[in-house]
Parts: structure tokens; sequence; C-alpha cells
């Protein structure tokens, strides 16, 4: 499978147009065609649907996408690697994580590094721990930041000074907004907007479902969010209550965030691969971690 039929594909899946495409890559249209008719062949599958005015994927040509993107993403980021071997340290530096306060740790190294080498440049891609994992598993990240509780022992890890506090993100009209603190009780019935990550978390365990007690298979869950700024959104309409970290970002004039009682907390890792082969950027991003923050723990 060459590379070249992989950009093909893709700008297929992008303009679901041939003559769009063919327009993009500068072929003609029956160059394109023919050549991703080859390409179906190769992997025995049929990966396009092909209407008389629009192109869509199968179920096949989705997980080709998804593929293709994380192949030539790779080799993106290997020529990059490469083209920045030389006396000054450059280059390109991936970095994964959630919304939390982790994540502020890691800007401040960002900040002291970029101070000493202004050529290297960052990549942060947002999403929750199964995400970002995935993405580091791939070869698609140099680091990870991970909230707790998660499986690491696959990876290599420095554990942050930070803990993050759980709580309720609700509209300041709820009468919830009048306590200080939540408790299992308060939110017995009340219609919850929960993480998909901990809602059924069972791989680890979960310290979210110990402190609902007996009837956290029972919750009222109306809608589940990967990051809380969407989920905020529905919140301020209504909806429901999330459960989330504490939000740095979020809280406007009709939400207000009260923290669990008792208290829930979570701490965070940043992890690498075991055997990681770095460029020298992300060695002296990692040098700097270990300095701040110590060595592997």
């Amino acid at each position: 499978m060459e590379l070249r039929l992989l950009r093909y594909f893709l700008a297929v899946a992008r303009e679901n147009s041939f003559t769009r495409a063919a327009k993009y890559l500068h072929i003609t249209q029956p160059t394109l065609s023919r050549q991703l008719m080859d390409l179906e062949e190769e992997l025995g599958q049929k990966l396009l649907n092909r209407e008389t005015h629009y192109i869509t994927l199968t179920p096949e040509g989705m997980l080709l996408r998804k593929r293709a993107e994380e192949i030539l993403a790779m080799v993106q980021k290997t020529e990059a690697e490469f083209n920045s071997i030389g006396e000054n340290i450059a280059g390109d530096i991936y970095i994964g994580g959630g919304e939390s306060d982790a994540m502020n740790l890691v800007a401040d190294a960002i900040a002291e590094l970029h101070e000493a080498y202004p050529d290297i440049r960052y990549h942060i891609y947002t999403g929750v721990a199964g995400d970002v994992m995935e993405r580091l598993d791939n070869g698609l990240l140099d680091f990870g930041v991970l909230l707790q509780p998660v499986d690491i022992a696959r990876y290599d890890s420095i554990a942050l000074p930070v803990k993050d506090k759980w709580g309720v993100l609700m509209r300041r009209d709820n009468p919830l907004a009048e306590k200080d603190s939540v408790t299992p009780d308060d939110l017995r019935g009340l219609p919850l907007i929960c993480s998909r990550r901990d809602l059924r978390n069972k791989s680890v365990r979960n310290p979210y479902a110990e402190w609902f007690g007996g009837y956290f298979d029972k919750l009222n869950v109306v809608a589940v969010h990967n990051l809380v700024h969407n989920a905020s959104l529905l919140v301020e309409r209504g909806l429901g209550n999330a459960l989330t970290l504490e939000p740095k970002n979020v809280v406007r004039d009709k939400l207000c965030f009260r923290p669990l009682n008792p208290t829930l907390e979570s701490g965070s890792s940043i992890v690498w691969k075991k055997y990681q082969v770095f460029s020298r950027a992300a060695e002296a991003f990692l040098e700097r971690i270990r300095e701040k923050f110590g060595g592997q723990g």
C-alpha cells in the first residue's frame, strides 16, 4: 500500500467527490478513480459508495480513513524529526492531555523550554485518557498527561504534584448552589451529565463509583460527555448537572461549581512509551520535566 494512494483516498474522503479531489491533487479524474479501484482490489474491500454526484465512505472506508490519517501523521512526524537533526535543538513535540490542572504545570515547562529553545514547536492534543493512550500507543504523541485512576503500567511516568477536585457544575438558580458542597444524597434522582470515562470504567478501581456508593448504577444519567465545555452548554440550558473536575474556563454568569463532600480528588502523571526513542527536542522536554517534578515514578 503506497502512501500516495492513502493521500488520494483521504482527498476523496474529504471532498466527497472525484472531480474536486482530482482538481486538488492535480491529476485527472479517470486516473484518480482507477487508482482507488486498485486500492479497493488490493485490500479486498469496497471503500467508497459511488453515487452520481456524491461519494460516501463504507464502514471499511471509515476504518481506512482513520488508519490512513494515523499513518500519514506518523510519516510527517518522522520527517520533521529527521529534518530537525543538527546542532540546534529544534523540531516538534506532541503532547496530549485532558482539561485538568496538570496541564498548567506542563504549560509552565513548555514556556520555560521555549525560552531556551525557541525553535521547538508544540502540538497539543486535548482528549480523555483512552484517546490519549491510543495516540501514544500508535506513536502519534510523545507524551500524555493522564488523570488517575488509569492503568499506566505499560508506560514510563512521572507523577505531577497537583490534584484536581471533583464536583458538580450547575446553574446558579439550582437550589444546590446555595450549599458549599454536594453529597451523594443531594444528587439522588437528579438528572446528571457524566464523563464517559468514569461512568463505566471497570478496568481500574473507580473511586467515582465508590463515592456514590450502592446506587451508582441507578444514577439518572441524561447525557454523557468527554470534555466539559460542551457539557456546560447542556447544563446552562437546564438539561442536568455535570459531574466533572473543577472547570477553569466554563463557569459563566449562569453557572457555578460546587465540590463533592466527602472530597474526591484525582492526581495526574505525565507518561511516555517504555523504551521510547525521542527526538532531541522531546529529550529536552523530558529533561525539563524531570528537573521540575523529579525522576520516574
